[in-house]
């Protein structure tokens, strides 16, 4: 291999162990990256190196941003190869990317809208896997962007990168670490650090510069530079003519000044890039002051206002002075709004960012920390059953509380945290106070007929979700809420019935549709069933709904169509991947493709894991106990499943769905006898014969002359 011409230094630096360096890539504030030959692994590799400077002050410094860097999982990340540490220079050693940097790119002429689209919602995609994992990059731009031949783009240069705590209270960023000015968000230049409301920031920068083939104010630079930046508004950056005003829209979006009223995601840009790439309008949530000044709004302000009073928001302690008074009333007003709408797409960060501001201007502002609650207590059951969530979402219940005692909201909030702890009774207890303080409260109605659902007082249940649909009629969730019941008792019709109501007061919400979904399996109406998750993924991508088409595909036979479902259920982009019932019908697609049985062990594992904790503060919920048995089973560990399967069974009103799933554990433990029994009684109880015939663990039993005689006396 030909040695290349060194570029600038005027002495090369000392050659590494088992590297030959090649030519210096470039050079940043604090470091140099070199092309390299690794001897040992004949392959070239890139090197960063600490300059002498900067090693000597920040001696930890490479191997931490090494460490952050092979964090990143996305395959646009530039791999970590590892960290090379040789006579006291350590290098960090990566792929070697080949192409030019987006910089280069822009440079040779503004792009079209499609290529500039493509290369933002590729680099978003794999922030919103590193934002999702709580990293952020804190210095995107278009020099650290690299194009492949191939068209494919991949993220370098982690210098700024940093984990974001969402606890943490420090703002100032370190003074070391500058960032690039023409891309920085103005809460940046003003002292806060890295952020993903500042990546997206930058990406939108980026954006500008495809399009347009300079950076705004590119004739400045240093402090003039951060003054422009700061007293511009990005509406007034020059477009070229004929940009579409939707994409001009989501450019203004993603560089909004203020953080809260930006795009609330780097998830969020790729919906609204989908949609401008299929021909869509890339319809954004509209800005703060906008959405309250829009006359065709008005409906839907006022129904803010009555959410937000039945939701016993009120300040507490010393009224706020200044603009905040009506800039808080505002935010908590769309905050509530958001919560109520909670699974559509953004709504539960926008929740979060609204209540998050008013509690920085008003630490003890009762209603905003019980509503931050609300928001953790969802993040909590959405995301896996995360503990982190709920410790949060405890902590913020009782601030509240501790702040106001007489506030419904608060009692509600505590509720919730109790019931996701399995302390039904105490949560019941809490609602109840909250009712009693504000009898016509969304959350404490909601947080009531889920706990009487729970405890399986169905009459109750049915007489509180009644009682709440009287005074919300236009709200979905007791709808949902009423067909779960109707669901929970066997009543497959009037659960359908329900879940049509839900959608139809609110067309957006998918997981009306996957409610529907599973009503239609039930009645063995499996074409229609297909068709509702079809109209839900149009509406949005959701974990649910790929996880009921995984059932739908697997109760067919697809097995591989089943598994690349359940996958989609799980990935971090569109789906939960901390969620066991995925994890463990990803394992039983698995075991039925040739070559992929180690990975559905090891699925089945996974899923027992998750399940655990569950199991751990509810011991004796028949439903965990029977899936822990079932996945232990299948996954080879009888001395688990057994005692799982006969502690589900000892419960007197173990329903049809415990027992069927009884019948398989004993038939795989070899107990034809008892599975035969706990498959009568599943049936008695109701469970539908068309998921006995389609349950591949049960060929056997149903080849059994005992089965066929027992399916002939049951009808």
């Amino acid at each position: 291999m030909d040695v290349a011409i060194w570029q600038t230094p005027e002495h090369p630096p000392a050659q590494p162990e088992n590297f030959r360096l090649l030519r210096r890539l470039g050079e940043g504030g604090f470091g140099e990256v070199y092309e390299a030959w690794d001897e040992r692994l004949c392959r070239s590799v890139a090197l960063k190196r600490l300059k002498a400077s900067v090693a000597r002050l920040h001696p930890d410094r490479l191997v931490a941003e090494g460490r952050l860097a092979a964090s990143f999982s996305h395959p646009a990340f530039v791999q970590i190869y590892g960290i090379d540490d040789h006579g006291g220079a350590q290098s960090i050693v990566m792929e070697l990317v080949h192409g030019s940097t987006l910089r280069q790119f822009a440079l040779q002429k503004p792009q079209t809208e499609a290529q500039a689209l493509d290369v933002v919602r590729q680099v978003a995609e794999a922030m919103a896997q590193a934002h999702a994992a709580q990293l952020v990059h804190g210095d995107l731009k278009a020099s650290n962007l690299m194009m492949e031949a191939s068209g494919r783009i991949r993220i370098l240069d982690f210098g700024l990168a940093c984990r974001r705590d969402p606890l943490a209270t420090q703002s100032a960023p370190d003074a070391d670490m500058p960032g690039t000015i023409a891309y920085m968000a103005p809460e940046r230049l003003q002292g806060k650090g890295p952020s993903p409301a500042a990546d997206i920031y930058a990406l939108g920068v980026v954006l500008y510069e495809l399009l347009a083939g300079t950076l705004p104010f590119a004739q400045l630079s240093g402090l003039a530079l951060a003054a422009a930046h700061l007293q511009s508004v990005p509406r007034q950056w020059p477009l070229p003519a004929g940009t579409r005003a939707a994409v001009a829209a989501l450019l203004h979006a993603m560089t909004a000044e203020d953080p809260l009223l930006r795009c609330v995601s780097m998830r969020q840009v790729c919906d609204v890039i989908d949609d401008l790439q299929d021909g869509g309008a890339g319809a954004l949530p509209s800005r703060r002051a906008a959405w309250w000044r829009s006359a065709a709004c008005a409906w839907v302000a006022g129904l803010c206002a009555a959410a937000a009073v039945a939701a016993g928001v009120w300040w507490t302690g010393a009224p706020p002075s200044g603009d905040h008074a009506a800039s808080d009333g505002t935010a908590m007003q769309e905050g509530m709004q958001a919560l109520r709408l909670f699974d559509h797409a953004g709504n539960l960060d926008r929740a979060e960012a609204r209540f998050a501001a008013v509690v920085s201007h008003q630490p003890h502002h009762a209603a905003a920390a019980a509503a931050l609650s609300l928001v953790y207590s969802l993040r909590y059951a959405s995301d896996g059953r995360d503990e982190s969530w709920l410790q949060r979402a405890d902590a913020s219940a009782r601030q509240a509380l501790a702040l106001d005692d007489q506030l419904a909201l608060a009692y509600a909030a505590q509720a919730w945290v109790k019931e996701f702890q399995g302390r039904m009774d105490e949560a019941l207890r809490l609602d109840e106070r909250g009712l009693a303080l504000d009898p016509h409260n969304l959350f404490a109605l909601n947080g009531k007929a889920q706990v009487l659902i729970g405890l399986r007082r169905y009459a109750d249940a049915e007489a509180v979700i009644r009682t709440a649909m009287a005074a919300h009629p236009d709200e979905r969730w007791f709808t949902d809420l009423l067909g779960t019941l109707h669901f929970q008792q066997g009543d497959a019709v009037a659960a359908e019935q329900a879940f049509r109501r839900s959608i139809a007061l609110d067309p957006a919400a998918a997981v009306s549709y996957a409610n529907l979904n599973g009503a239609l399996l039930y009645q063995h109406r499996e074409d229609e069933a297909l068709q509702v998750l079809q109209q839900g993924l149009a509406v949005r991508p959701d974990s649910r709904l790929y996880g009921n088409l995984g059932a739908a595909l697997f109760a067919r036979g697809d097995y591989a169509g089943a598994a690349r479902a359940f996958e989609r259920a799980l990935s971090s982009g569109k789906g939960n991947p901390n969620y066991y019932l995925d994890w463990a019908n990803l394992a039983d697609a698995l075991r039925w493709l040739p070559g992929r049985e180690a990975e559905s062990m090891r699925a089945y594992g996974h899923a027992s894991e998750l399940l655990r904790p569950l199991l751990r503060r509810d011991p004796g919920n028949p439903t965990l106990q029977s899936r822990l048995g079932v996945y232990a089973v299948k996954g080879g560990d009888r001395k688990t499943a057994l005692p799982a399967i006969r502690a589900a069974l000892a419960d007197e009103e173990a329903d049809a769905a415990v027992h069927f799933r009884a019948a398989i554990v004993w038939e795989l433990s070899g107990e034809r006898a008892q599975a035969l029994a706990e498959i009568g009684r599943s049936r008695a109880l109701g469970y539908p014969a068309h998921l006995i015939e389609t349950e591949p663990d049960l060929l056997a039993l149903r080849r059994d002359l005992r089965y066929h005689t027992f399916e002939k006396d049951s009808k």
